[in-house]
């Protein structure tokens, strides 16, 4: 299968890195190089890009995608949670811009195997990292019923999360749930029918939050922001794509801690802990899909896109 994926505001995300012909950039995000391949457009001679992904069929995707380019790309498999390593390793201290999209691919979605999808029936993997051990069968199969709940509810904000916990416990104490389909049946039966009829599919919710525990994908996003802060040039901008409200509330967060980070006391006539700001929120309310593109593209209906420039 090709690896296809429609980039969610790509010239939007483009446009607000403020992209100068000699400077450097770098894309946390690869996937199958959209967003790469406009930012490489608009770069010059002395240009460079730094394409960072985990997931191999992403980079070999985005590899051919980007030959007409490959004098000023650089494509590194890794997370980028270690973007401060990656580019130490190049020899770089300082970049222009950074972005991330932080959607599943449409190829992800799309092909069965990969185990991401509640529609396909496949074995239950969810890896963005097809080189880690661990998969989405050993959450399912391994969690205790407090922890499933706990995951569901917090990452899949699911009002039924004890309930669908319980079912799959119960479940698999007849035999191990090894494959999507069995894990969204189960889902569904512990959603009451008036429900399932009312909303989208059952097992939405559910399937994110194990994906987002098995990717540390929270985590990696929270403890990642500040050092893309600190690694940009004056100027330099930070743009992030997120898909739901979770992810988007840390940014949120992030981007306002660094924009003001002082601690003291509203009543203190003056600042005293000494944190100084890093930059200010470009954005202070997201940027979200035109009609045009939710019309084109129904997967970039929850999108939102966050800039946060470095001073």
């Amino acid at each position: 299968m090709i690896f296809e994926h429609k980039s969610v505001l790509l010239m939007e995300t483009v446009d607000s890195l403020n992209v100068k012909p000699d400077g450097i950039y770098v894309d946390g995000t690869l996937g199958g190089g959209g967003h790469a391949y406009e930012v490489s457009r608009r770069l010059g001679e002395k240009g460079r890009l730094i394409g960072i992904d985990q997931d191999a069929d992403a980079i070999a995707a985005a590899t051919e995608r980007l030959l007409p380019f490959k004098d000023k790309v650089t494509i590194v498999r890794s997370n980028y949670k270690n973007i401060r390593e990656v580019l130490f390793n190049l020899g770089i201290e300082k970049v222009d811009g950074i972005y991330l999209d932080l959607g599943v691919s449409s190829y992800q979605l799309d092909t069965a195997d990969r185990g991401f999808s509640y529609r396909e029936d496949a074995p239950l993997d969810m890896r963005m990292d097809q080189r880690n051990d661990k998969t989405a069968a050993d959450i399912v199969n391994g969690y205790s019923e407090m922890e499933l709940y706990r995951i569901i509810r917090d990452y899949g904000e699911d009002r039924f999360a004890k309930n669908i916990a319980k079912h799959i416990v119960r479940e698999r104490e007849i035999h191990p749930i090894e494959t999507t389909l069995q894990l969204a049946e189960i889902i569904r039966g512990a959603i009451p029918a008036k429900i399932r009829a009312e909303g989208g599919h059952p097992a939405k919710r559910t399937f994110q939050a194990i994906r987002i525990e098995l990717n540390h994908e929270l985590d990696v996003l929270n403890d990642s922001i500040d050092t893309m802060i600190d690694l940009l040039n004056p100027g330099g901008r930070l743009s992030i794509i997120t898909f739901h409200s979770l992810e988007d509330r840390i940014v949120k967060t992030r981007f306002r801690t660094n924009e003001n980070p002082c601690i003291c006391p509203p009543d203190f006539p003056v600042c005293v802990c000494g944190r100084k700001s890093k930059g200010r929120v470009v954005t202070r309310k997201p940027i979200v899909p035109s009609d045009e593109e939710l019309e084109e593209n129904r997967r970039s209906k929850s999108s939102k896109l966050r800039v946060f420039e470095r001073s």
